[in-house]
C-alpha cells in the first residue's frame, strides 16, 4: 500500500504544511497529497528560502511518521503571474481525478485550496 494511503501518514504531512504556514515560512494556496507524492502550491514567506521550507516540511513529517518518506530533492516551478495561480490550483487538486483514483475531486480526502 502506498504510504500516503495510510491516514496517519497523510495527516502528518498535512500538519507539516500547516506548521510551515503558522511559522510564516509559506502560505499554502493549494495542495493534494497523492498516494506517493505531494503537489504543493505555495507562496514563500518574506524571509523564507524554498529549499529550507521544503526540507522543514519533509523533516517534520518524516519524524512524525517514524520512517523515511521522501526522495531526495524536489521539482519546482515558479509562477510569475497571479492570474496563473487559480489555474495551477485547479490542476493540482484535480490530480486524483486525472490519475483515476476518484470520479469526483470531492471524493478524495487529502487536498485543499484557498479558493475552493
Amino acid at each position: 500500500m502506498p504510504l500516503f494511503d495510510e491516514i496517519l501518514c497523510a495527516r502528518a504531512v498535512v500538519r507539516a504544511l500547516i506548521r510551515a504556514q503558522a511559522l510564516g515560512q509559506a502560505d499554502t494556496l493549494a495542495y493534494v497529497l497523492m498516494p506517493d507524492h505531494l503537489h504543493w502550491l505555495m507562496s514563500l514567506g518574506d524571509a523564507a528560502e524554498l529549499s529550507l521550507v521544503v526540507r522543514a516540511v519533509k523533516s517534520l513529517s518524516t519524524r512524525e511518521i517514524g520512517r523515511p518518506v521522501w526522495q531526495r530533492g524536489f521539482h519546482d516551478r515558479a509562477l510569475r503571474r497571479e492570474a496563473d495561480l487559480r489555474q495551477a490550483a485547479r490542476y493540482i487538486v484535480a490530480n486524483p481525478l486525472h490519475a483515476g483514483i476518484v470520479s469526483r475531486v470531492g471524493e478524495y480526502p487529502h487536498w485543499d485550496a484557498v479558493w475552493l
